[in-house]
């Protein structure tokens, strides 16, 4: 079995999560059937099977993400709230770099930039504290799923703002038909995607 095929056998659906039907998302009405939460837990709970997810975001960042950065390094990984706190400070020290959270507003201390976004139910502001990437850095943007891509875009934007450089954003999951990659300023990478 492939590493991708033993990560994604590890996912576990859960139908009609967080609601029995919520119309307001696009997935709800291009289903017709409600939301169908995948769910990452599983991969955490297996020491083997979360290495394999480790290993396998680190080769493709190694082999592929690096090869094409003139600095060939990363200088920090982003994680969004509250998944990507799960997988960025792993990636980070195993890439020798720096781990900074992307969170909710008001939930960081100190002075912070703040970048609002849609979700399919209104809008939300993720924030970033102001110190925490200097002007020419390299980031890696990590989430476990993309979907309508509003809060990765947001991630990129507090980025940009702080002179940072986006080589790519990085998912577990990716639901393709929302086509959420393409409101990004930087390639993504997904190991699973979905299309329905």
């Amino acid at each position: 079995m492939s590493d991708v095929a033993f990560i994604k056998s590890h996912l576990k659906s859960h139908p009609d999560f967080p609601k029995k039907v919520c119309i307001r998302t696009k997935f709800a009405i291009k289903k017709g059937l409600g939301i169908v939460f995948l769910d990452i837990f599983p991969i955490l709970r297996n020491p083997l099977a979360f290495e394999t997810l480790i290993t396998h975001l680190l080769h493709h960042v190694t082999s592929k993400t690096l090869a094409s950065s003139p600095s060939n390094k990363v200088d920090v990984v982003v994680g969004l709230d509250a998944r990507g706190f799960l997988l960025g400070p792993i990636i980070a020290l195993r890439l020798g770099a720096a781990f900074v959270p992307v969170r909710k507003r008001g939930k960081l201390p100190g002075e912070c930039v703040s970048a609002s976004y849609e979700k399919e139910y209104g809008t939300d502001i993720f924030e970033m504290q102001a110190d925490a990437i200097q002007p020419g850095q390299t980031v890696l943007v990590i989430d476990d799923l993309i979907a309508t891509g509003g809060s990765a875009k947001a991630a990129g934007e507090l980025i940009a703002k702080r002179g940072g450089k986006t080589l790519e954003y990085l998912f577990i999951i990716e639901l393709t038909f929302l086509k959420g990659a393409s409101k990004l300023d930087a390639p993504t990478y997904s190991i699973v995607q979905a299309d329905d």
